[in-house]
């Protein structure tokens, strides 16, 4: 069962508790240096368990500003580890709680008083101070055009049926009471785009509510791709095995999650729209210039004593990658699995480094799965949402989809290009830059499959570079991280006899070996003849 944290601030404690947080008490101007310095960690080579959340708490600005406000930085999924600590599981048990979740989701729990609501601003307040408050970070100094609101879950409701949506979506500040918001607006994009065009056909601004520094377990709603008729904050409630405590918004229709450390209520102009960014986005390049939605703000809510909270986006591996990645493959996995029927499916790995998770998934099939398994499976992964999926590898489960060296030495040995590629038009080219790109492009599966059996990976087998990592160790030589493959295995073409040669090798025997070659000599052949095709007979 789930032990979730209840705010922000109980994760914050835990994760220290367990020593995954790295606290920063010198001065850091969060406008040139919070997000480069906590960006090191995911582009200096780190491996996930050695990633950290950060807790600036001496930040700065660049006008000389200093906020008593603490800002968090991959406290929500700098690392797997501290992903599943937000849902109180092991990092194995994140897909089953994902699961659980969306087959029994709990209900919310209104509540009149919130600590989210200890303090509260509105009128002249907000335009004199209001988001100026706050110590919102540059995400890319040198190309993002304003500090970011990055964790954000923003909630709008259907005006037809009522039913809340959480959503997480960039705001740039605009001015102290007015944020620019961005929800993507393609095929498969934002719900709260989808209430915003009801909004708009009813001639009224559109109630916003913008979360930040809530349960984890609540924020992890937000970028999953959710029904929009499902009730994210009772999938919120499955995903902590209790039900959420919520409030009502001070100045608009909406509720919120009690226990937030910050909520910015306002409207957003279904009329008007206002020009926003450059801000670097996760698909590796600098979104330019849009127009997009204009949010004026009607209150800002926190606790007394609040945490501002940050994701890293941008190129990945990111937090914002990471945040969806332990998500996403155990689902797909299950669609696969349960709902499509597929057999033998082992993984789903979505490719992380740069190309942002969605446009390439690699599903790894158990050894000697029937060849329409293996394309039902890959389309059903191109399919499942219109963002995912461009391109997709089947792998047998010998490859390791994270090591893309792995997958390119199955690519070269396993695949025929006549029968094993498909090119299918007519998709949504999706999330990514907008400088010269169609309206649609082409989704391309290939089965990259061991088709039928092949000699052992021709590197030492596993006892001897097992012996020889603990000698390597024992010399103090640098420190290695075993990348797989890194020993030898068999793939169905091999004896008994060539098996009894390499044990007689390693013993010393060889010379053994060579008498017995000897007197299988052999005459009126062509070098490089295989020898059991002679000898079985067979010419």
């Amino acid at each position: 069962m789930a032990d979730a944290p209840a705010d922000l601030q109980e994760h914050l404690a835990r994760l220290t508790a367990r020593g995954l947080v790295t606290r920063i008490d010198r001065p850091i101007n969060k406008d040139t240096e919070l997000h480069p310095l906590a960006r090191w960690q995911f582009q200096g080579g780190l491996r996930d368990e050695e990633r950290r959340a950060f807790l600036f708490t001496n930040v700065t600005g660049a006008q000389g500003e200093h906020y008593d406000i603490p800002v968090l930085v991959g406290g929500l999924a700098a690392s797997p580890e501290i992903y599943a600590a937000g849902l109180g599981v092991p990092v194995e048990d994140i897909g089953k709680v994902w699961v659980r979740a969306m087959a029994e989701p709990i209900a919310p729990v209104l509540v009149d008083t919130a600590p989210c609501q200890e303090v509260v601003q509105t009128g002249e307040a907000l335009r004199t101070e209001g988001l100026a408050r706050l110590p919102v970070p540059i995400s890319t100094p040198g190309f993002d055009a304003a500090p970011y609101l990055t964790a954000t879950l923003c909630v709008t409701k259907d005006p037809d049926n009522n039913i809340q949506n959480m959503g997480t979506y960039r705001a740039a500040l605009k001015a102290n009471d007015r944020l620019g918001v961005r929800m993507a607006s393609r095929l498969s994009g934002a719900g709260g785009y989808l209430h915003w065009e009801k909004y708009k056909k009813l001639g009224k601004p559109m109630p916003c509510a913008i979360v930040l520094g809530c349960a984890p377990a609540v924020l992890f709603t937000g970028p999953q791709k959710l029904p929009v008729d499902v009730d994210e904050m009772a999938v919120a409630g499955g995903l902590m095995g209790k039900p959420v405590r919520t409030v009502r918004c001070k100045t608009i229709d909406l509720v919120v999650p009690a226990d937030a450390e910050f909520v910015i209520e306002g409207l957003i102009d279904t009329d008007l729209l206002e020009p926003e960014g450059p801000f670097g986005e996760s698909h590796g390049h600098v979104a330019l210039e849009d127009f997009n939605m204009s949010m004026t703000v009607t209150a800002i809510t926190h606790k007394r004593k609040p945490v501002f909270i940050s994701i890293i986006s941008q190129v990945t591996p990111s937090e914002s990658s990471v945040l969806k990645k332990v998500a996403y493959e155990p689902m797909y996995l299950e669609h696969l699995r349960q709902v499509l029927g597929i057999r033998g499916v082992k993984r789903v790995v979505m490719h992380e480094p740069l190309t942002n998770l969605r446009k390439v998934i690699f599903v790894q099939f158990a050894r000697g799965t029937p060849k329409p398994e293996v394309w039902r499976g890959m389309q059903g992964a191109a399919t499942l949402q219109a963002q995912c999926g461009k391109l997709v590898i089947g792998v047998s489960e010998d490859i390791d989809p994270e090591n893309a060296n792995a997958i390119f030495w199955s690519l070269a040995y396993r695949s025929d290009f006549t029968e094993d590629l498909l090119v299918t038009p007519y998709r949504s080219s999706g999330h990514g830059p907008k400088s010269g790109r169609a309206a649609m492009e082409g989704t391309l599966l290939i089965d990259a499959t061991l088709k039928h059996d092949m000699p052992p990976l021709a590197l030492p087998a596993e006892a001897f570079m097992t012996q020889a990592k603990a000698i390597w160790e024992e010399l103090g030589l640098p420190r290695i991280v075993p990348q797989s493959p890194w020993h030898g295995y068999q793939l169905g073409d091999w004896s008994e006899e060539w098996s009894g040669f390499a044990d007689a090798a390693v013993a010393g025997a060889w010379r053994q070996t060579g008498e017995s070659t000897y007197r299988r000599r052999h005459g009126n052949l062509k070098p490089e003849t295989p020898v059991r095709a002679v000898e079985s007979g067979k010419k």
